[in-house]
């Protein structure tokens, strides 16, 4: 089943936070590669500003889905203000 991690970033210190965790968070992503449907930052209308991150991933249920957010690098070293966990069914295009 698909899910949809929503990340937003606090407004205060999120995004040095964000930065000093990216190396660790890429590398989490990349272990888990096998199940990223798609995955990368949302930008403020600037285009550049990182400010929160949204990943589709496919998990055997919703407790995986939070496991595998509670263990991003990026939760663990708070820079997220919200994270919310969505079940999602691909629809188009189709395979």
């Amino acid at each position: 089943m698909h899910f949809i991690i929503n990340c937003v970033d606090k407004t205060d210190g999120g995004l040095a936070l964000r930065m000093s965790a990216r190396p660790d968070h890429q590398a989490y992503l990349k272990a888990h590669a096998d199940q990223v449907v798609a995955a990368g930052p949302t930008l403020a209308d600037d285009g550049e500003t990182m400010t929160g991150s949204v990943i589709i991933m496919e998990f055997p249920d919703r407790a995986a889905a939070e496991a595998f957010a509670a263990g991003d690098p990026y939760a663990k070293a708070g820079v997220f203000e919200s994270v919310t966990i969505k079940a999602w069914k691909k629809a188009y295009p189709q395979d």
